[in-house]
């Protein structure tokens, strides 16, 4: 049995492990109309409070997000986010999904996610770094000065 959620792509567990998630989901073009959609999630560590998504077609563009990783949790259970990023659970016969509805001036995509896979991974990153810790590495005194004179050239080599 494999120590990482089923589709989840890592290599060993550590502090520095960036995990990913594939799904084959589905963007909802109308009432009866769907279009597969290829999603890839990843999780860096090092920027905790985001997840990053990667939206592609078949033969089409491919879309990168970023969205807020307690966001997307919790929009799997209650409705979430407002703008650009919204995510609310979705209940459509026997299967448990949720949608995603991304928003970029006047465009727009609703997508359906499977839920299971999707909340297992999430977990999986909340192990790599848990709830309330993603600033704790933070050196705020350097984000003050680089806040009030901007950022420091780096060292000379």
């Amino acid at each position: 049995m494999s120590a990482h959620p089923a589709g989840v792509q890592t290599g060993r567990t550590t502090p520095h492990a960036r995990p990913r998630l594939t799904l084959a989901i589905e963007r909802v073009l109308g009432v009866s109309a769907r279009q597969a959609v290829s999603a890839v999630f990843g999780f860096d560590p090092a920027s905790p409070l985001v997840v990053s998504a990667e939206f592609t077609v078949e033969g089409g563009p491919c879309a990168h997000w970023h969205i807020g990783r307690d966001l997307l949790r919790q929009g799997l259970y209650a409705r979430s986010g407002l703008g650009a990023v919204q995510v609310w659970p979705s209940h459509p016969g026997d299967r448990t999904t949720a949608r995603l509805q991304l928003v970029s001036g006047d465009m727009a995509a609703l997508f359906e996610l499977p839920t299971p896979p999707l909340a297992r991974w999430l977990e999986h990153t909340y192990q790599l770094v848990r709830a309330g810790d993603e600033l704790s590495g933070v050196d705020w005194s350097a984000t003050a000065a680089d806040l009030l004179t901007g950022p420091r050239a780096p060292l000379d080599r």
